[in-house]
């Protein structure tokens, strides 16, 4: 019953600093806002584990839609929470719980912001604005907001993540 009580907190104060960090930063662009969800997602995948990050990354677009923040199109929600997961199970799979290993966690950081971009392009991009049938200049919003920008919010988000999770995971108590 407590090691619940722990997921469900430790996942829900990530939840809402996610979100809280989608609002404060929203006008600052994507490059900012982007880096700084990539951030919380890893840190919530390789500090409170797999669950909680993906919790986190199938909710926050939601949560982010309700807000007004992100694309305001319902169908490319569910696209960017499975782009988010993705990322953190690639980060968590890669990494594992207890990975000190420099190169894996190069690799995970490299093989998560690739997968996601990946995903979120070959979702938005090429399926969902296709079957859509979105006016062009829409087409042009998401091509630019799903492509290569989500590569690099993801390796800025993840590179500092993996700097700060060592710190995360002591103050938790989980080193």
């Amino acid at each position: 019953m407590k090691k619940q009580i722990l997921w469900i907190t430790e996942t829900a104060v990530m939840l809402a600093l996610l979100v809280t960090l989608q609002a404060v930063t929203k006008s600052a662009g994507q490059y900012v806002t982007g880096s700084c969800v990539n951030l919380i997602l890893a840190v919530t995948a390789l500090a409170a584990g797999p669950g909680s990050g993906a919790a986190v990354a199938l909710l926050s677009p939601f949560f982010a839609f309700l807000l007004g923040i992100g694309p305001q199109s319902i169908p490319i929600v569910p696209a960017i929470s499975v782009g988010n997961l993705v990322y953190v199970l690639l980060l968590w799979g890669i990494v594992g719980e207890r990975c000190r290993s420099l190169p894996r966690k190069l690799l995970a950081w490299l093989g998560a912001a690739s997968g996601k971009a990946a995903v979120l392009y070959l979702l938005v991009v090429r399926l969902l604005c296709a079957a859509l049938a979105l006016p062009e200049k829409q087409v042009t919003l998401f091509t630019a907001m799903f492509s290569w920008p989500q590569l690099v919010t993801a390796l800025a988000g993840g590179g500092v993540a993996l700097l700060a999770v060592p710190i995360v995971r002591k103050a938790l108590g989980k080193s």
